[in-house]
């Protein structure tokens, strides 16, 4: 509890000063008590006698050249900014700048910042002339695009393939349900020849479900990767216009820019927005919009030329029965909260390039984490990288990311699976009669969640 201190005792401490004038944590507080007392003017008068050789310690320098930088002396501050830290770089900026040397300034903001990224001050950087461009190269790049003829441009972008390529070492875990796929569909793009002599389809629709977060959609990009073939990303929002035809119009054509640039794989995220059974539907717009979508699937099953139709849901049971039939989404691949191991692997993939410390035990942080899908534990790593962060400014130095940021992250986040698990529970057992939620069951079975 910090004493407050009245003009009596001040007074005596003063006359106590005056007996031991080499006392450094007398004239500190007598510093101090002064200032709070009677501003700083009058305070600087007790740390004039003070002899920069005599102070060894870092912090009670920058506290000593802090207080003659503020009482407008800087030459007596640089006397006191002998060590080479950060904060001591940022001060004999703020010095250099009082004294009208932006540009030594500037070296010194420079070698502050590049030690500490926590000392980064905006208003800094304005008085120092430092513009915005310099710092351009470690910020993510803006792609403006102009909204002049809205149907134009959100046409290219739909049908526009996604550039970057992913491939399942960028997928933690799921290392079954990564056989299943290499077997079922990255085999027949790899090896069409032989899957032709069997008359065995290349192609066709495969629908990933599971609950949220688990990498549905990063699988589905991977896939994609592996199979070396373009990838279309199609969301909901891609697809519905507000005028009858439109949206019928679109999904027509993002099926016929995949097919004219096979081998490709298009993707719907939740496509239970557009492919949802029609008996709840009260709008036919919707109905119509269904059976183009079953349309164009039965045009694929007789003449795909290579395109898979990929498609993801945390609502099987939302899904129209249509869409399941042989030739359209027919393969089913259950996308499982990860295990351990996965855990671990996703942790491992998330804090690669991070500033952490080392020798980490994520181990033990996969063992506490059951139920967790990849995105809570990214919300873990997330939550983590906060705290650093805050730590990291309260210092003014960098902060690694510590076991005990993670333990601290553990404390706020929670798994997000447990619902799914329990609704896909009730439909895996009374609403399983074309064994549509068998790998449920057997998930639930091995892990015990009956």
């Amino acid at each position: 509890m910090t004493t407050i201190v009245d003009e009596k005792t001040l007074k005596s401490l003063i006359d106590a000063l005056a007996v031991s004038p080499d006392n450094l944590p007398l004239s500190l507080t007598v510093f101090r008590e002064s200032k709070r007392l009677h501003g700083i003017d009058q305070a600087i008068q007790h740390l004039s006698h003070v002899k920069s050789e005599a102070v060894t310690n870092i912090e009670d320098q920058l506290v000593i050249a802090e207080a003659f930088l503020e009482a407008g002396l800087p030459e007596k501050t640089k006397q006191f900014c002998m060590s080479d830290t950060p904060a001591t770089h940022l001060l004999l900026c703020k010095t250099e700048l009082a004294c009208g040397k932006p540009e030594q300034a500037k070296v010194h903001y420079q070698q502050a910042i590049q030690a500490s990224s926590a000392l980064q001050d905006k208003t800094l950087e304005a008085r120092l002339g430092i513009a915005d461009h310099e710092h351009q190269e470690s910020r993510p790049k803006l792609k403006v695009i102009a909204n002049d003829d809205t149907n134009i441009t959100e046409l290219k972008r739909i049908i526009a393939p996604t550039e970057k390529t992913v491939t399942f070492a960028d997928v933690g875990g799921l290392s079954e349900v990564k056989k299943q796929i290499h077997k079922k569909i990255i085999l027949p793009y790899q090896k069409p020849s032989l899957f032709q002599r069997f008359r065995k389809r290349v192609g066709g629709g495969i629908l990933l479900y599971g609950p949220p977060g688990c990498g549905k959609t990063l699988l589905a990009r991977a896939t994609a990767g592996e199979c070396q073939a373009k990838f279309f990303n199609i969301e909901l929002a891609d697809i519905l216009d507000m005028y009858i035809g439109e949206s019928e119009k679109r999904l027509h054509t993002v099926f016929e820019q995949a097919r004219n640039q096979s081998p490709a794989v298009i993707f719907f995220d939740e496509v239970e927005a557009i492919g949802g059974k029609r008996q709840y539907s009260r709008e036919s717009t919707s109905s119509k919009l269904v059976s183009q979508f079953l349309s164009e699937l039965d045009g694929f099953a007789q003449n795909n030329h290579g395109v898979l139709v990929l498609a993801s849901t945390n609502v099987p049971w939302a899904i129209d029965s249509a869409f399941l039939r042989p030739g359209r989404f027919d393969r089913l691949i259950f996308i499982p909260p990860p295990d351990q191991t996965a855990r671990e692997n996703i942790l491992n993939i998330l804090l690669k390039d991070r500033p952490i410390e080392r020798n980490l035990d994520l181990a033990s942080l996969a063992k506490i984490t059951s139920g967790f899908s990849g995105a809570d534990l990214q919300n873990v790593v997330e939550t983590a990288i906060d705290n650093a962060i805050e730590d990291s400014i309260s210092s003014q130095e960098d902060v690694l990311l510590s076991q005990q940021h993670l333990q601290q992250a553990m404390k706020e986040v929670k798994a997000t699976t447990i619902d799914w698990l329990t609704s896909a529970r009730n439909y895996a057992k009374y609403a399983n009669e074309s064994g549509l939620y068998n790998d449920v069951l057997s998930f639930m079975k091995k892990h015990g969640k009956h």
